[in-house]
């Protein structure tokens, strides 16, 4: 095999591979030679079918499996032989006009990855921001726990629905007369005060008894997303079957039983745990902003555009995705276009920093261990069917760099825990309003679409529209991705109105079941 340097820019290389027929050849040759005693053709005693008949048969398959192995081989050998780190998996193309029997002349692109100084991990100052847990915390949360709880009786049928009642409806929609689908369903339960249903349709259902038939005027939010009902006035025929009230859970060991526990004071310690880790994952998250920052402001160096560009094409799918849900669609867009520049930017940074922690770790002996990674393996086989687990784990056998991918998230996270440990870390009681703020504050924002600042597995607290547009486009998890105006978003999807119930998800017939607790 020969190979030929044909561009070595910056952090851009590219090289022709030429693959003899006669390396090729050989290798067929072999494999005709491994497969030949499985072989079996009528006329012929098993493992005695002559290799040329062989050739015949197969040869084809054969030497095109040959050539993708001669590919794949020559391209290791070639990242070996040059010392080559890739940034992403290399492109291979091969030379139009090929064919059977003659040389194969492979290009193979690339981008390296930069020679990261060697950062200084001395001198870190880092504040942890510490959030108590108090008791009344805890009791909020009970008291949250036990309305969850509460069981649902019928009302007298004199007994007029108010606020914080249940009521069990049938209806049936128009607009400007004419049913739309969806718009009919039976037995819809709605809890008066819930602002479940879109503006106006809960209110008009007080006083209602059961037996009660109203008619509802509503209009549909603009942004509503049934396209042909959006913005548009409705009028509801609504027969009330059932008023409900509820029957308060009192706070005792019955709720704590309910929930499978044995006693309150083990419900209590199992909420405030949960409380605790809440806080410990926001102040981890706090601090590991500062330590990225600190990292970040020390170092400048040449990344590679590629990686640039697919760090780059994660944030921005997620906002436009984003965008598209906005009120104003066109508006949203545009503003995003405005800042394409500044998510260029963290896309940069995203990458430097996972650069710089990288060398970190391998300098210090970070380590993500044959169990860890294993375990890694087996989650992320789990997505898929138990017929392509087996193919996604020889995938990653196979492929370095795809294993490399699924490592990097535990191994940057040890490698942030390793900084900790070296910083000199101070502590400061604030509360989680301040804490949350801290977070959101654009001060300290770092890139989270899965990267070296992603924080997987800890609570964020929803960011605050328009000021904190940027900072939850950076800190977001991986498996929560950027998103613009959050709050805005919840909004819209607690306007549900009857029509969604009925064309989405289809009116329930009866009460909803008890609610479990939420973590």
């Amino acid at each position: 095999m020969q190979t030929v340097e044909t561009l070595n820019e910056g952090l851009k290389r590219a090289y022709t591979l030429t693959i003899t027929a006669k390396d090729i050849d050989a290798m067929v040759d072999a494999e005709v030679a491994r497969v030949a005693p499985q072989v079996r053709m009528p006329g012929f005693r098993p493992g005695k079918v002559p290799t040329n008949l062989i050739r015949k048969m197969h040869g084809e398959a054969l030497a095109q499996d040959a050539l993708n192995n001669s590919i794949r081989d020559g391209v290791q050998a070639l990242i070996t032989k040059h010392k080559l780190r890739p940034a992403m998996q290399p492109a291979v193309s091969l030379a139009d006009g090929y064919e059977n029997g003659k040389d194969a002349e492979i290009t193979v692109e690339l981008e390296v990855l930069p020679d990261v100084p060697a950062p200084s991990i001395e001198g870190i100052k880092l504040e942890r921001l510490v959030v108590p847990v108090s008791d009344e915390a805890v009791e909020e949360q009970l008291a949250q726990l036990a309305r969850q709880s509460r069981r649902w009786e019928d009302a007298p049928k004199d007994h007029a629905a108010a606020e914080g009642d249940q009521v069990v409806m049938d209806f049936a929609g128009s607009v400007d007369g004419v049913a739309f689908e969806g718009g009919t369903g039976e037995g819809m339960v709605v809890e008066l005060g819930s602002g479940r249903l879109i503006p106006g349709f809960e209110e008009q259902l007080s006083g209602a008894k059961a037996g009660d038939e109203r008619t509802i005027e509503v209009t549909f939010p603009a942004d509503y997303p049934v396209e042909n009902l959006a913005g548009k006035a409705a009028s509801f025929a609504v027969k009330v079957t059932v008023v409900q009230t509820a029957i308060p859970t009192p706070i005792d060991d019955t709720l704590a039983t309910g929930l499978g526990l044995q006693s309150l004071e083990q419900l209590k310690g199992l909420l405030k745990g949960q409380l605790e880790q809440q806080s410990a994952g926001l102040t981890r998250t706090h601090m590991k902003r500062k330590l990225l920052d600190h990292l970040a402001a020390g170092h400048d160096f040449p990344v590679p555009p590629s990686m640039v560009d697919a760090e780059f094409e994660q944030i921005w799918a997620q906002l436009t995705h984003e965008a598209g849900h906005e009120e104003d669609p066109a508006a949203a867009m545009a503003e995003l276009e405005s800042e394409r520049g500044d998510y260029v930017a963290i896309a940069e940074r995203r990458v430097r920093l996972g650069l710089l922690l990288s060398e970190i770790g391998t300098a210090n002996g970070v380590e993500v261990s044959p169990q860890e990674m294993n375990q890694l393996i087996g989650q992320a086989a789990q997505q898929y069917s138990p017929a392509d687990r087996e193919r996604f784990i020889q995938m990653l056998r196979e492929q370095p760099m795809a294993a490399a991918q699924l490592r990097a998230p535990l191994f940057e996270d040890k490698v942030v825990e390793f900084l900790f440990g070296k910083a000199e870390v101070t502590e400061r009681e604030v509360t989680r309003e301040e804490l949350e703020a801290a977070i959101e504050s654009e001060d300290g924002a770092i890139p989270h679409v899965h990267g070296p600042d992603c924080d997987h597995g800890h609570d964020h607290a929803p960011a605050k529209p328009k000021k904190a547009a940027k900072a939850k486009a950076e800190e977001a998890p991986a498996e929560e991705k950027p998103a613009k105006k959050p709050a805005a978003k919840k909004a819209k999807a607690e306007e549900a109105a009857p029509a969604e119930e009925a064309a989405a998800e289809k009116p329930k017939k009866k009460a909803p079941a008890k609610k479990k607790s939420e973590d």
